[in-house]
């Protein structure tokens, strides 16, 4: 089967070129959400990758009721209007429930459903028939063939924008392993496959706000590992000073490092393209 090219803005997603998601995790103060994405648009020209922006209006699985769960609909996807307008970058955000798809839809070019609830059957189906792109996370409880699933509900009900993505297995003890394997069986379903890097290195358990709820020392080699097994894309959280973030602050990468991070994958990349055709099918 021919790798299914799935457009999103002008960024061809699923080609040989990478492309980056990016943005703060949770919709937070307007300056940070504009300065995050005035950052970003530099190093996207000086980069050449493509970008699509992410923030989320809505955290709905945090582990307290006193953590802060982002501005709501209404006020989000103002703020995410404007960095569109202001930009030009395509958008992402969470939906949770079906009734968020529609006016989401209104504002942002790709609906993301959150891992925990990919085999939500209404939440799918809805965002599916927004006629939007649709970015699936992988559930840390499903194994990466049974994608299949999520993927078929979104095409039986008439959409093939889809994109998976993939942040790693949890087995109920507080950490995530990413198995490449999951890779080579998410592209099986011929649509565009994504690495969310920054999820993958959180400690469940263990609040955001504590440096321990994430290790950071494991990006490079995760990022790496991961374009190199042929991802189409990465997932990459930022913000302007993580520490101070309300969500995920100890996964989040400090923007200042975004660029630098971000040259060795888009040349690994370049290789694993030159060569990704060049072995026979060996199942």
């Amino acid at each position: 089967m021919s790798q299914k090219i799935v457009r999103v803005g002008d960024i061809e997603c699923g080609s040989d070129e990478l492309f980056l998601i990016s943005g703060p995790c949770v919709i937070e103060d307007e300056k940070i959400m504009m300065t995050v994405a005035e950052q970003l648009r530099e190093i996207q020209e000086r980069l050449g990758i493509k970008i699509i922006y992410k923030s989320s209006f809505q955290k709905d699985n945090r582990s307290s009721l006193n953590y802060y769960n982002g501005p709501g609909l209404e006020k989000g996807l103002k703020i995410l209007a404007k960095v569109k307008e202001q930009f030009g970058f395509p958008l992402l955000t969470d939906v949770h429930y079906p009734d968020q798809c529609a006016p989401a839809a209104e504002v942002v070019d790709v609906l993301q459903i959150p891992a925990y609830l990919c085999m939500q059957t209404m939440l799918v189906v809805a965002a599916a028939q927004t006629g939007k792109v649709v970015n699936v996370k992988h559930g840390q409880f499903l194994a990466p063939e049974n994608m299949k699933h999520p993927v078929k509900k979104i095409e039986d009900s008439g959409n093939e924008q889809i994109i998976l993505t993939e942040r790693g297995f949890t087995f109920g003890y507080n950490d995530l392993v990413v198995d490449p394997r999951a890779f080579y069986h998410m592209a099986r379903t011929n649509y565009p496959v994504v690495f969310d890097v920054t999820h993958a290195i959180r400690k469940y358990g263990i609040p955001s706000a504590d440096a321990k709820g994430g290790a950071r020392e494991y990006l490079p080699v995760l990022a790496r590992a991961g374009v190199a097994a042929g991802v189409d894309g990465l997932f990459v959280e930022t913000h302007t000073c993580p520490s101070e973030a309300l969500c995920d602050a100890a996964s989040q990468l400090d923007i200042r490092y975004l660029e630098e991070f971000m040259k060795p994958l888009i040349e690994l990349h370049a290789v694993e393209v030159k060569y990704r055709n060049t072995l026979p099918e060996l199942a």
